[in-house]
């Protein structure tokens, strides 16, 4: 599986993965072995898309390339299927604030947002990046 599908099926509203056929954990993003056991074996499966924040922080200073974008929160969220994949919240950094840790525990729906690409970026023509949406 490459980064490129893994974005565009972001972008289509479904995560995909990757499933270990010789211990059946998963893995998300996508790699070239297995998270937990290291084997090549992996089979290309759709994952559920939901997932808990476990951890978040919220960028007021931006990297290179990405001062357009400021403030936004980037959250560690650990799927159902039991990977934890990073990506930014969808939700303005003041209501960030104001939940503050209310936020861990919170269940999300993983989708795909475009944005502008940037100088480091390795796509030159798209940058899709992981995106949290708050359930209920």
């Amino acid at each position: 599986m490459r980064f490129v599908d893994f974005f565009n099926a972001l972008l289509e509203g479904k995560l995909v993965g990757q499933k270990c056929l010789d211990c059946n954990s998963y893995t998300c993003p996508p790699k070239a072995t297995c998270d937990n056991c290291g084997s090549r074996n992996l089979e290309t499966v759709e994952l559920s898309g939901y997932g808990v924040i476990r951890t978040f922080t919220t960028t007021y200073v931006a990297p290179a390339g990405y001062e357009k974008e400021i403030p936004y929160t980037v959250a560690l969220v650990e799927l159902d299927e039991g990977p934890w994949i990073i990506g930014r919240i969808d939700l303005d950094p003041q209501e960030v604030e104001k939940l503050d840790q209310e936020l861990i525990g919170k269940r999300v729906k993983v989708y795909g947002k475009e944005f502008q690409t940037e100088p480091f970026y390795p796509n030159k023509e798209k940058r899709v990046v992981p995106m949290f949406k708050l359930e209920g």
